[in-house]
């Protein structure tokens, strides 16, 4: 599980590089999903990490 959650953490953080936007990494049912942050209802999903273009790393 810890290689898929790092290979998730890295394409979330490209995503969010390529969009220019905030994405969320979020984890519902079991799964791994990525989302523009300001289009994720946060009481759906357990939320991983948010990924910032405009910061290096994770924004929280």
């Amino acid at each position: 599980m810890s290689q898929d959650l790092s290979l998730a953490q890295n394409h979330a953080f490209h995503l969010a590089r390529t969009l220019m936007v905030p994405v969320t990494l979020f984890r519902s049912g079991g799964e791994l999903g990525v989302l523009p942050s300001d289009e994720l209802e946060d009481d759906e999903v357990e939320t991983i990490a948010e990924f910032d273009p405009f910061q290096y790393g994770p924004a929280h």
